[in-house]
């Protein structure tokens, strides 16, 4: 199993920016188990992470010749635009990221949910033996 903040993948994609003209910005991009971090060009910036908790998915993958353009999709339905080279398949790997993470996130979910039902069947079972226990013990 992979453990949290592992690197999946470092390297170039572009993502277009929220101004008026949407120009495509060059980003350093980090992929680890749980989130993608977009590095500017410029030093000593700090990064942007999105946090694979807040995206439930990739969308509107389209190849053209040169570049391969993606969305991610934000829980506040927030659309980020990304591009890469065709050959580079940063969409395919913040994909299987992403449906890692979910994954994980479902398995610890079902095991919460199972550990809190044994325990709140233990917990009922104890509530019933409790006035049989004091019922015995009153008789004698």
């Amino acid at each position: 199993m992979r453990s949290s903040g592992e690197v999946l993948r470092e390297g170039e994609l572009e993502k277009r920016s929220d101004s008026l003209f949407q120009v495509w910005k060059k980003k350093r991009g980090v992929l680890t188990t749980d989130r993608l971090k977009l590095f500017p060009t410029g030093l000593g910036a700090r990064p942007k992470e999105l946090r694979f908790h807040s995206i439930p998915k990739v969308d509107c993958v389209e190849r053209t010749g040169k570049y391969v353009y993606f969305t991610i999709v934000t829980t506040d339905h927030k659309e980020i635009d990304f591009r890469c080279a065709g050959g580079s398949h940063w969409n395919a790997s913040i994909t299987l990221a992403l449906l890692d993470f979910q994954n994980r996130r479902a398995l610890q979910d079902f095991r919460s949910l199972r550990e809190r039902t044994a325990a709140a069947a233990a917990a009922a079972a104890a509530a019933e033996q409790e006035p049989e226990e004091a019922g015995a013990t009153g008789q004698s």
